[in-house]
């Protein structure tokens, strides 16, 4: 071992930002007109996947892979991890006393909290737990039993404070969304988050406890030849789309990836599903808000997809998400072909 020398100056970062101190910061912008509600909103959220996290580092040690033996709204079999996360999520956002309304993937109806919650959360628990099918009678692992990253995504609306909360007061475009994010389970936790003023990564330091900024103010590069895409439907897709591929089959890791390095992410309307696949409110919204905020472009084939308004809380939606030049040079495909 080399001995110490005293003359050489040891240097520790002590200055960094946790997300809990930028929410804070964020909070003191707004003035004396900020409550302080969405502060605690967010910080819970945060606890909720670091609690996410937890569990799903120590998935195959205490038994959480494999299939809970039910099925969610969507009609996909539900994972032990799915069912876990959806009552972490839930419980979180009714202890924490500022959520009127509750949406989430796993739940076939919106959850109504009482009290006088001003906000609407929307949440898909566990992204990308999809089972894998070796054949039609054989149902084989999960992306999490192969090590593939997940995550959590999840939208904000400020509820109307003058009525009883309904279930239209979430059906309601992506653009009316004052926060989104989403947390992807990898080699680290890292989680993405925007309140309409720009996009900011965080990534947990598992010692402290903590997320910390470590990409501020993040920008989707204008132009990538990197395209995303499950190519296993291109049997099915329409004709102006069959264009290096980068698809992993979990929606945050794709977009993740996809908001760093550029390029695009899609998931089409096809011949066999009509409407799209991903959910609108807790799917489409949210990544199409972060999009958007790092300087991206996010579109559903047809129109800008944070116009869209939603015909029910599960409904589906086409998405193309990315840089501004990609989404653009796709558009005129399209043009090409209507």
């Amino acid at each position: 071992m080399a001995a110490y020398n005293s003359s050489e100056q040891l240097t520790l970062q002590t200055d960094f930002v946790t997300l809990t101190r930028f929410i804070l910061d964020e909070q003191h912008k707004v003035g004396t007109a900020a409550t302080g509600d969405l502060s605690m909103l967010l910080n819970h959220i945060q606890l909720t996947c670091k609690f996410i996290a937890h569990n799903i580092r120590r998935a195959t040690l205490i038994n959480l892979i494999g299939l809970a033996g039910a099925a969610n709204k969507s009609g996909e079999e539900q994972k032990k991890l799915d069912v876990l996360g959806n009552k972490i999520f839930v419980d979180a956002m009714k202890a924490c006393g500022k959520v009127g309304i509750i949406i989430s993937e796993e739940e076939e109806e919106p959850i109504f909290v009482a009290g006088d919650g001003k906000y609407a959360v929307v949440c898909d628990p566990i992204d990308g737990m999809l089972q894998l099918r070796y054949s039609a009678d054989h149902v084989g692992s999960s992306n999490l039993d192969a090590g593939v990253s997940v995550g959590t995504i999840f939208g904000i609306y400020k509820l109307p404070d003058d009525r009883d909360h309904q279930v239209e007061d979430v059906l309601r475009p992506g653009k009316e969304m004052i926060c989104a994010g989403y947390c992807m389970y990898a080699a680290s936790a890292n989680l993405v988050l925007t309140t309409g003023n720009g996009v900011n990564g965080f990534t947990l330091d598992n010692s402290l406890g903590e997320f910390i900024l470590t990409h501020p103010n993040l920008r989707i590069p204008e132009s990538r030849n990197i395209y995303s895409v499950n190519e296993g439907n291109s049997v099915y897709w329409h004709e102006p789309e069959p264009y290096s591929a980068r698809y992993i089959g979990s929606m945050v890791a794709d977009v993740h990836r996809t908001i760093l390095y550029g390029g695009i992410f899609a998931y089409p309307s096809d011949k066999k599903s009509r409407d799209g696949k991903l959910r609108l409110l807790y799917e489409c919204f949210p990544m199409a808000f972060l999009i958007e905020q790092a300087g991206g472009i996010a579109w559903n084939g047809k129109q800008r997809i944070l116009d869209v308004v939603p015909k029910g809380i599960h409904a589906r939606g086409p998405v193309w998400l990315g840089s501004k030049k990609e989404i653009l040079k796709a558009q005129e495909i399209f043009k090409k072909y209507d």
